[in-house]
């Protein structure tokens, strides 16, 4: 086993120590499949609410393996769908109910990290999105302008004109930006292998380069069943946390597509060219381009900057061959050193992950106690505060079956998106959704509006 190429698993301050794998059949009152940020914090919310549960967590490769510790490190409020999406399928009172949560749930998570211990770069420094056309600008002020009619002040949203923007952060060829106070950065991989550290104290057993080969419902002579090469694992509880990952479990193949998500890394920038950005306070940021984009000023100075763009693969396939594309990373480096004419030195690493798209663009938190079957995910890149949302969500289902709390009560807990559709009509349809976001994006730094956005938006749904 070797850890992933990452910046964030190249600045860890220890050596990588593998744990045991399974080797033998076990019993546990719960088990989890994965060791990401959301089988962490749901073993750790377990084990919070009923020290005595005896938990195991198994995993493919090394905690923290997939996206929970290769991802942008943006800890924030952020929900995959658009606002007016929820509110459209869920009403305005569940719509208020998650941003509210949301929002308390960035400070929770910082927190948590503190009560924890866990030495995980959390600054909440918000974050900016940029306006670099004046399309961009007019969809911006919309966004504030809603947010206004909502009644919400600029103490959550605002936007920021051009002379604004050198008290935040500025990127070459900005219009203007919002900002929201609801996000923090972080380190990632300092998160996952520190949440690791936490459960094991707890009590919780974590089973490293152990393979889980099949998933068993519980029937009415046997409870839920694991099966690995290495042993099988009885449980009352199993819990499917394997988010970019779960198309390789045997009839999950349609369950998520995983789209990969690509970054890269400056070599730390001197004082100078900071004084320049700014960025002083750590926002995290982007523009408001439909092919994504993000990053964020890391502890030692660096850019880490990552995007959307590597192409998805048929069959939901997921290899590590796929975590290197050379054409996204000389995009990304070219909209990098656009954005930061001034940065003129090398790009110390290049990495990249899949995570978890549902058809529906929703996350999703379910339990079945006659089965016992359990999964949390589908976060499509905004998993960092919502697997711990979901997380907790999870551990109220399971210890509180009869109690609604405010986590059991949002619109996506209890909620299941439809299969994506058979091949080769999901790989055209992902890889067209590419290809209209790209082609708007050029139309639209014209000035011209788009209309392969309005496609976009028609594919997805919105």
């Amino acid at each position: 086993m070797r850890p992933p190429r990452s910046l964030w698993w190249s600045t860890l301050d220890e050596p990588i120590e593998a744990r045991a794998s399974l080797s033998s059949d076990i019993d546990a009152d719960v088990a989890v499949v994965g060791a990401g940020y959301t089988g962490l914090w749901t073993a750790r919310e377990l084990k919070r609410r009923d020290p005595h549960l005896r938990i195991a967590v198994l995993e493919k490769s090394l905690c923290g393996f997939g996206a929970s510790g290769r991802n942008g490190g943006w800890a924030s409020a952020l929900y995959p769908l658009a606002e007016h999406a929820v509110l459209e399928r869920h009403g305005a009172d569940a719509a208020e109910h998650l941003r509210l949560l949301l929002q308390r749930a960035v400070d929770d998570l910082g927190d948590s990290v503190r009560e924890d211990r866990i030495d995980a770069h959390f600054v909440k420094g918000g974050s900016l999105t940029f306006a670099r056309n004046p399309i961009q600008a007019s969809r911006l002020r919309d966004e504030v302008a809603h947010a206004r009619d909502r009644g919400r002040g600029e103490h959550d949203l605002r936007w920021l004109d051009e002379h604004e923007l050198y008290d935040y952060g500025y990127v070459a060829g900005a219009l203007g930006a919002t900002y929201s106070p609801h996000c923090a950065r972080l380190h990632p991989a300092r998160l996952a292998r520190g949440l690791g550290d936490v459960v094991e104290r707890l009590g919780v057993t974590i089973y490293e380069d152990t393979a889980v080969t099949r998933i068993i419902p519980a029937s009415r002579s046997r409870r839920a069943r694991i099966i690995t090469v290495g042993g099988t694992v009885s449980a009352d509880v199993v819990v499917r946390a394997t988010e970019g990952f779960t198309p390789t479990l045997p009839g999950e193949r349609r369950t998520v597509a995983p789209i990969y998500s690509l970054m890269i890394a400056t070599e730390p920038q001197s004082p100078a060219f900071w004084r320049d950005a700014g960025f002083r306070h750590y926002p995290t940021f982007a523009d408001d381009r439909h092919a994504i984009i993000y990053g964020q000023r890391t502890a030692d100075d660096r850019i880490a900057f990552g995007g959307r763009g590597a192409p998805y693969h048929f069959g939901s396939s997921v290899e590590e061959r796929f975590d290197q594309d050379d054409k996204t990373f000389r995009a990304l480096e070219h909209t990098l050193r656009e954005l930061f004419p001034t940065f003129n030195g090398a790009i110390s690493h290049r990495w990249g992950g899949p995570l978890a798209l549902p058809r529906d663009r929703e996350p999703s938190v379910v339990f079945d106690p006659e089965s016992g079957l359990a999964a949390a995910g589908g976060y499509t890149g905004d998993g960092v505060v919502l697997s711990r949302v979901c997380a907790i969500a999870l551990a109220d289902l399971i210890t509180k079956p009869d109690s609604v709390t405010d986590h059991t009560n949002l619109a996506f807990v209890h909620h299941q998106s439809r299969k994506w559709e058979y091949e080769p009509v999901r790989w055209m349809g992902i890889n067209a959704g590419r290809s209209f976001a790209a082609r708007a994006d050029v139309v639209e730094h014209t000035g011209r509006h788009s209309r392969a956005s309005g496609l976009l938006g028609r594919l997805l749904g919105e």
